[in-house]
């Protein structure tokens, strides 16, 4: 019985010995700051202002600087526009259609992201010298934030009205 009683506990001490060793869990990285989401919302709502004085004072310059380089705009009733200079060339044909004294307004509704990429949702009204409105839209845009600032990377547009 001894010799057995030996083998015995030779395996147990055998099988003990081989057990692995659980690996210690490495700490998680630390969690980058959340997020103020209505920060960002009143930065694109600020933006959005900017773009749309730019816009009423048919100020390029300034509404070209809004945009990356590499931009892409979907506008109503026209094929993609890729880059600058065929976004301007759209605008400038667009604001040569508007009346002098109409003026345009943008409202972001909601903004999604991670602050360095950011989506946002909004209407546009434009009104007459009156004050009463002309027509209405809706917009999505895309900003990435490069040197601290937000620049329009992508865009699509359309009026509430139906096509003509």
């Amino acid at each position: 019985m001894k010799p057995t009683m030996f083998i015995f506990l030779s395996l147990m001490t055998f099988f003990a010995s081989c057990k692995q060793e659980t690996p210690v869990a490495e700490a998680a990285p630390a969690a980058e700051p959340a997020v103020d989401m209505a920060v960002v919302k009143a930065e694109i709502q600020a933006f959005e202002n900017q773009w749309a004085d730019a816009t009423n004072k048919k100020d390029f310059t300034a509404l070209m600087a809004m945009y990356a380089d590499d931009a892409v705009s979907m506008p109503d009733d026209s094929p993609i526009l890729s880059g600058k200079a065929a976004i301007e060339e759209r605008l400038k044909k667009d604001l040569e259609k508007a009346k002098d004294k109409s003026m345009i307004s943008f409202e972001t509704l909601d903004v999604y992201g991670d602050g360095d990429i950011v989506t946002e949702f909004g209407t546009s009204t434009v009104k007459d010298e009156k004050g009463a409105v002309v027509s209405t839209g809706k917009y999505c845009a895309v900003f990435q934030k490069t040197d601290g600032k937000y620049l329009c990377i992508r865009e699509i547009y359309n009026g509430d009205a139906p096509s003509k």
